[in-house]
């Protein structure tokens, strides 16, 4: 089990991030989204599973908008994974647990 889902933004983003030793899958979102909500459970679930090997975090995208901007989100949610401060893949939207499942499995 890791350490739950981070929350990140603009201010701590490089540092946790993508300067960090695991890989990590960040989830762009916002509290009205209702898409962002559905799947939060989904990410939680991964966490417990996967948290020792992988960063999970959320970037509220309404309160750090230069992140966001940054890796050109237009919709949310919008899910990024990163290794070694690198883009390793994205999806948009609310999909299945598993297919995020098989995004994380990617990196280990």
């Amino acid at each position: 089990m890791g350490q739950g889902v981070l929350d990140v933004d603009d201010n701590n983003f490089k540092s946790e991030i993508l300067e960090a030793a695991k890989p990590a899958l960040v989830d762009f979102w916002a509290p009205w989204c209702g898409p962002c909500k559905a799947i939060g459970p989904a990410i939680q679930e991964l966490e417990e599973t996967y948290g020792e090997s992988i960063i999970f975090a959320r970037c509220n995208v309404d309160n750090s908008p230069n992140t966001p901007t940054q890796y050109s989100i237009r919709a949310i949610p919008t899910l990024i994974l990163f290794r070694d401060g690198k883009v390793v893949d994205q999806v948009v939207g609310a999909v299945p647990k598993s297919h995020l499942e098989s995004l994380v499995k990617k990196v280990l």
